[in-house]
């Protein structure tokens, strides 16, 4: 319950950027603003101040003036304000890890019941792309997709996915993780489809669909709900990875990974710009993390039993 209370105020902070940015903070999140100016105890500030480091050449953001209106966690080092571009890029990264996770097990729920319940050639089809799929790393993988469709985007007839669009990253990773889901789902179908009662309804001429939807998929869906939580902490995870290295969310979008990225150059001096959407990622996959033990305990006692033992 604490880690579905974390996971629900993250998302409603991040829901909320747009009210934050242009109620609260009065700021474009997306915009450089080099030559602004705030007033901060009394007195006007500029953003981006002189460098009183060194030689005193460049320019050094404002650091966190700890006011939820006024460049809460400062700037960055091009002037926008810190914590509005986080709510930003938490709203992109937990939509991409959301969604891909969806995509990615509805898709492997699909695939891991054909092979299990019909088996000969669905099955082997399925199971050699799932080896061709899992034989690559996931990054390895994931990155070079990237590489391949930021470039050009996705065109698959009528359909039309542009380079910079958030679904291209939802794809990508959706698909590089249906093997991990859909492997596991096909051994349980295999399982499943001896048992007493799946024989029973075969027995009693029931058709495939039917003991599909009604015999099969009830008993699947547990494990599908508990893998849910823990695919989109991953995609979270390597969402922010790709976007770390540019080949992710792309400007004007924003998101975790590319805040920590913009953050590098300043770690010295202001560190909070990369830190911020470092604990939102630490904050966010860990509290999903346990919820989906949550849901393992809940589904299945005999583990929670078990591991108590």
């Amino acid at each position: 319950m604490a880690a579905l209370g974390v996971v629900t105020v993250m998302v409603i902070a991040c829901l909320l950027a747009p009210v934050y940015a242009h109620h609260f903070a009065h700021v474009d999140a997306f915009s450089s603003n080099l030559n602004g100016r705030i007033r901060l105890n009394g007195r006007w500030v500029s953003v981006l101040q002189a460098n009183t480091q060194g030689l005193g050449l460049g320019v050094t953001p404002i650091g966190p003036t700890w006011h939820l209106n006024n460049y809460f966690l400062g700037a960055d080092n091009q002037g926008r304000d810190v914590f509005a571009r986080f709510l930003y890029g938490g709203r992109a990264t937990m939509l991409i890890g959301a969604s891909s996770a969806l995509i990615c097990c509805i898709v492997a729920t699909i695939l891991g019941l054909a092979a299990g319940y019909f088996g000969g050639a669905i099955d082997w089809v399925v199971s050699r792309v799932f080896d061709i799929v899992w034989a690559f790393p996931v990054y390895l993988l994931a990155i070079s997709l990237s590489v391949i469709l930021l470039t050009s985007g996705l065109n698959l007839g009528i359909i039309h996915i542009g380079a910079g669009s958030l679904l291209l990253p939802i794809i990508i990773i959706a698909a590089v993780y249906v093997p991990y889901v859909g492997r596991p789902l096909r051994g349980i179908v295999l399982s499943l489809k001896e048992r007493e009662f799946v024989q029973a309804a075969i027995g009693s001429g029931a058709s495939d669909w039917h003991i599909i939807v009604k015999e099969v998929l009830p008993n699947v869906a547990p494990t599908v709900i508990v893998f849910f939580p823990l695919m989109v902490a991953f995609n979270m995870l390597t969402e922010s990875a790709l976007s770390f290295l540019s080949i992710g969310v792309q400007p004007p979008n924003a998101s975790w990974g590319t805040i920590i990225n913009d953050g590098l150059g300043l770690l010295y001096t202001r560190p909070w710009v990369a830190i911020a959407p470092g604990l939102g990622i630490v904050l966010t996959a860990g509290a999903l993390n346990v919820l989906g033990d949550g849901f393992r305990d809940a589904f299945d006692p005999k583990a929670k039993l078990r591991g108590s033992i």
